[in-house]
Formats: structure tokens, sequence, C-alpha cells
């Protein structure tokens, strides 16, 4: 038995990989575009291990997905591909309408006639898993009830109005023709191999490379924050257990604001790695130009998960945090490939202007 991974050469996804052979002998075939941010040494230490297949391809290629369904034979897909930066949607829509979108779309299209060509086993156990997020239901005032499954979807970026057309696509294909899907929306994920545009590794990079911290308008923008590998236990669960055409929220119970965040980087950075000078790294704070549309508040009331699944969250926010810190000292080299290829300077200049990253 096998089970197939779109998109796990990134951050989640390959956590989840990492996770699944770490607990499993099921054998993993993994898609992936191997853009900037799917990174095959995310998974160096799969190189030699015969039951991971890392293909590189798009999920909207449907000669490709089609013959890596007839091939392997998966039991069930996992949907982890995804443009997913914010920033970058408010610059380029067009790209996350290509791949959120359209390559949903022939992702589902591959899946739903590999599906209906099975015999009897395939259609009773096979699944379909939506990895999505909480950006879908739009924003949160700072007295409003965390968001649950039954909230309508009102999305304010391109990134997150293309996620919530893929999970209405992945919707009607479960009433319309049947395939047994499942969704999850996730609030913020943090822990490793994080690609440092995101707020976390962002943070920790800049402190320990002498630049400014950045913060979008006042710093008080509300998520909920959840430690990667809660998240991929939260997917195996739902993977194992998960009731057909229903949604689960994954949350990690931690509102934090961003300010808030950056104030518990710098007091663990200030004891893991205290600057030379013995000044705190909260020095660097600094307050940018906030960005268009940008979203208050998320939160997500993940109590349907715990109990009808009793899957709830491990990791703290500071055991959480103390976890990833200590990873990217321990991984620097990591952090040094992933942005030596200029594309992290780019960001800088597109986003937060030179006085902010000078």
């Amino acid at each position: 038995m096998s089970i197939m991974v779109t998109g796990g050469a990134g951050f989640i996804g390959s956590n989840f990989v990492l996770d699944w052979l770490a607990l499993s002998d099921e054998s993993v075939i993994n898609l992936d575009k191997l853009t900037y941010a799917g990174n095959k040494e995310n998974l160096a230490t799969l190189i030699n291990d015969p039951r991971h297949t890392l293909v590189q391809g798009d999920i909207g290629d449907p000669l490709l997905l089609a013959s890596l369904l007839e091939k392997f034979r998966p039991r069930c897909v996992i949907n982890f591909a995804a443009e997913s930066h914010v920033d970058r949607s408010i610059l380029h829509p067009g790209d996350f309408i290509q791949t959120n979108v359209v390559g949903t779309f022939h992702l589902l299209e591959a899946v739903r006639k590999y599906w209906m060509s099975g015999g009897g086993d395939l259609k009773a156990d096979f699944r379909f898993l939506q990895v999505s997020t909480d950006e879908v239901y739009g924003s949160l005032g700072n007295k409003d009830p965390a968001f649950r499954e039954t909230d309508r979807f009102e999305p304010n970026s391109p990134y997150s109005a293309s996620k919530a057309a893929s999970d209405h696509l992945v919707r009607a294909y479960f009433h319309t023709y049947g395939l047994p899907v499942i969704t999850t929306h996730c609030s913020n994920n943090y822990g490793p191999y994080q690609f440092p545009e995101k707020l976390i590794p962002l943070i920790i990079h800049n402190a320990l490379t002498g630049k400014p911290l950045p913060l979008y308008g006042d710093g008080r923008q509300v998520r909920d924050w959840l430690y990667v590998k809660d998240h991929c236990a939260a997917l195996r669960c739902v993977l194992a257990s998960g009731e057909v055409g229903e949604t689960y929220n994954i949350g990690g119970w931690n509102e934090k604001a961003n300010i808030d965040v950056v104030h518990t980087l710098c007091l663990i950075l200030d004891r893991l790695r205290p600057c030379a000078q013995g000044k705190s790294y909260a020095g660097q704070i600094a307050y940018i130009q906030d960005r268009p549309g940008h979203d208050r508040r998320y939160a997500l009331d993940a109590a349907k998960l715990e109990t009808r699944l009793g899957w709830k969250p491990v990791e703290t926010f500071e055991t959480g945090m103390d976890k990833t810190v200590r990873w990217y000292l321990e991984h620097q080299s990591w952090v040094d490939n992933v942005t030596s290829g200029g594309y992290l300077r780019w960001v800088e200049k597109q986003y937060h202007g030179k006085e902010a990253f000078p």
C-alpha cells in the first residue's frame, strides 16, 4: 500500500512526509513542482529510503497525474500543493489562480477518474484530503468568536480567494461525483523547514544577521499559532478517522499578536544565542507600512476535531517556539542554502523597502 502526497517538499508537506515515514512503513509518492519553497533538502534524510519516491512535477499536468496514479495505486491523496504567501499573491495573483484553482481542478479530475475505475476496495477505502487554511474565512474582530466549520467563506486576498475556490471544487466533487473527500483548515503553522519569507523564520534569520525585524502596521494583528508537528498529527488522525464529506478546523488554541510573537522570539534568542554587545534582539524591531487588505485577526475553533476524533495539540506556544528556534539555530546550513538564491532579497525589496532591510 502507498499514499500520494502533493507539495510534499514544501514546509508542511515535508514535515508530514518525514513524520509519516518515521511512524509507518507505508510508502509515499511525493509529487512536488520544486519551486523556491519546495526544497529537496527538506527530505535529505530520505534520499536512500526506498519507501519514498520524489517526483518533480505539477499538479496541473493531467498526463503525469494519471500515470502516477496508475503506476503506484495509492489508497489516498493528500493535497498540500499550493502557492501560499499572501504578499506574493498581491503582486502575482495569476500564479495563485493557476496553481491553487486550476491545479486543484486537474488533480481532482485525475483522482476522480482513478477512483471510479478502481475495484471495490479502492472505491470503499480511498480518501482525498484537501489541506487548506483559516484565511478562507476572512477576518475577525477582537471580540468575535473563533471561526467554526459552518462559517461562510469571506476571503480578503488573492491567496485566500484561490484557496477558497479550490475548497469549493473539492466540495463539489464530493456532492456531484461522490468522491470521498475531507477538507481541513489550519491556523498559522510554524516549525522546522519553513521558508524565511514567513514571520517566524524571517525574524530568526534577521535577528541573527543583524537586520531589522519588520512588523506590519502596529504589529497587533492576531493569529492562532499551530506547531507544524501537531498539524501533521491532526492530519493523520483525520485521514484515519475523519468522516467523508466533512470539514475539520485544526487550531493550536494559541492566539497571539504578531508583536508578542516577535518579543517571544527575541527572548528565546537572547537566552540561547545572546548578542555579542549584550543587547536584546528586541532593539532591532522595525515597524513598516501595513500591507493592503491585511486581515486583523484569525482564530479557529477546533472543538469539532477534539470532540469527534479525540485530537488536540501537544505543544504549547512556549514549547513549540522553543523547539522552533533551537531547530533553526542547529540547522544554519539549511537556512544559508535556502536564502542564498536571491529570492529572500527580492522579497525584502518588494514588500518591506530599503529602510527595513538595508
